[in-house]
């Protein structure tokens, strides 16, 4: 494998990101499982091992889809030239995975700033407008690579870990009834409804309690969108499809959230429903997995603000229900 990958004809980055997902979609669901529930690799966000930073928006998506896919156990990623700079070396006739990056181009200026920026959007700029171009860059897992090894990894208890949850959900300040037989956001009254927490119960991979704090994390995703909030609206977006893209973008945001918090996340048997939906728009709109996934990341980013005790509530502006 060279640095040629990258010089490959121009492709299009959206549709090829977007067909990793759906493959990885596809391949689970006999089991309902989506990319981010395999245990192993949705406990954490997909790093860079050069930057130690992070993957962020459709990036995460699309790495954990890869990962999913080709049963990788490592969350740690880089291009060619970075593991190259780390003394690292990617075995011959591995194949990279794709990920997403922007281009910043003002109109009479040269091309030459690339952005983690997650919309091909246009904005100002003293120089001219400026517009933002989606390019394919291509990632190798640790585990394609010889020559490196990755830093020892933080180890929390399972106290801790719970702890943290419960703090993360109660600085958000939403309000949270348990009863009843379903777990639901109620826009109208702006309530989160849960299930009693012994209603919960755990699998193999995770605990009762993980997987009570995974469904309320995906309720408040849904929370997060009010009005009064970061104002979700999606109808003129994606029309009939609306309320299921909604539930693809609590997915992904509780994803997110787990993935911060260090908890399992399962699959649930109720969304099994949505998923022959979500393929259906995903095929149908190769930028779809994109807007879900940035939504999912802003609302991620809107809850974690929350948690400083001088952010009584976000300005929706700068952060960026349902079932």
């Amino acid at each position: 494998m060279s640095d040629r990958q990258a010089d490959r004809p121009k492709q299009d980055t959206y549709q090829q990101i977007t067909d990793q997902i759906v493959a990885a979609i596809e391949a689970g669901v006999g089991r309902a499982e989506l990319p981010w529930h395999r245990s192993g690799i949705a406990t954490t966000c997909p790093a860079n091992a050069f930057t130690s930073q992070p993957y962020r928006g459709v990036n995460i998506v699309s790495l954990w889809a890869a990962a999913s896919i080709r049963e990788f156990t490592s969350g740690y990623w880089a291009t060619f030239k970075q593991w190259r700079c780390l003394g690292a070396r990617v075995r011959k006739g591995e194949k990279g995975s794709p990920i997403v990056f922007y281009k910043r181009y003002v109109a009479g200026a040269p091309a030459d700033q690339a952005s983690a920026h997650d919309d091909s959007a246009s904005s100002d700029d003293p120089n001219g407008p400026v517009r933002w171009f989606a390019r394919t860059s291509w990632a190798f897992n640790a585990e394609q690579v010889d020559g490196w090894s990755p830093p020892p990894p933080v180890v929390r208890s399972s106290a801790e870990v719970l702890s943290h949850a419960e703090d993360f959900v109660e600085r958000t300040g939403a309000v949270i009834r348990h009863g009843g037989d379903r777990a639901c956001y109620r826009p109208t009254a702006d309530l989160i409804e849960m299930p009693a927490r012994e209603a919960f119960t755990g699998t193999a991979t995770s605990g009762a309690t993980e997987s009570y704090y995974a469904v309320l994390f995906h309720e408040l995703t849904h929370w997060s969108g009010h009005p009064g909030r970061l104002d979700r609206q999606l109808e003129n977006r994606f029309g009939d499809a609306a309320y299921a893209m909604e539930e693809l973008i609590a997915e992904l945001g509780a994803s997110f959230l787990c993935a911060e918090c260090a908890i399992t996340n399962e699959p649930r048997p109720d969304h099994a429903g949505y998923i022959a939906n979500w393929l259906d728009v995903l095929k149908g709109d190769k930028r779809a997995i994109f807007t879900a996934a940035r939504r999912g990341s802003e609302a991620a980013a809107f809850l974690t603000a929350l948690q400083s005790p001088e952010i009584k509530q976000l300005d929706p502006q700068s952060a960026g229900g349902r079932r």
